[in-house]
């Protein structure tokens, strides 16, 4: 979104709307002039599915080995 964008958007608001964005818009920027840069856009490390307990939960079921036709399957069937 472009400046002419949010300003099209703001000007179209009702005025308490308008008021309350600044108030937002304000509340945001006390709030991040006080916290330091890390907490601002911290680095996040890729998350780990694979060390999530549900992951492989079914592997040993032979009804979902083929998991796509599972749900096709399952779909056809509640669709009819």
């Amino acid at each position: 979104m472009n400046r002419e964008d949010l300003w099209q958007a703001w000007s179209t608001l009702p005025p308490i709307a308008q008021q309350e964005l600044l108030d937002f818009m304000t509340f945001l920027h006390q709030k991040y002039q006080e916290l330091p840069l890390a907490e601002i856009s911290p680095k996040q490390e890729p998350f780990d599915w694979e060390a999530e307990a549900f992951v492989g939960m079914w592997a040993d079921r032979e009804d979902m080995q083929d998991s796509t036709g599972w749900v096709r399957q399952l779909r056809e069937k509640e669709w009819e």
